[in-house]
């Protein structure tokens, strides 16, 4: 009988990576320090809906299952962007 899954690693050099040198990230993108959090979900909000219209009309040129799969892409991407809306709706709600 074929066994699925791998066996272990024989050793988990679990210790060799705790005392490793700390990763420095990559500064190629970085958002500036010090931004506030209203505008950091301001400008997450704007990509997320420019995220969906693209999804949304790439989406009209696809037929069958490769459309489909791309208008879960572009539910999903809604999805986020409503939760930021809401997100900054708790930081400055509009009575």
């Amino acid at each position: 009988m074929l066994k699925i899954t791998p066996d272990p690693p024989e050793s988990d050099n679990l210790s060799e990576r705790i005392n490793a040198t700390p990763r420095k990230p990559r500064r190629t993108f970085m958002i500036a320090p010090g931004i506030d959090t209203e505008s950091l979900l301001a400008h997450a909000c704007e990509s997320l809906s420019s995220a969906s219209i693209m999804a949304s009309d790439f989406a009209a040129h696809l037929e069958g299952t490769q459309r489909s799969t791309m208008l879960g892409i572009a539910q999903v991407i809604m999805l986020g962007e409503l939760a930021v809306n809401q997100a900054l709706d708790n930081l400055d709600p509009q009575d």
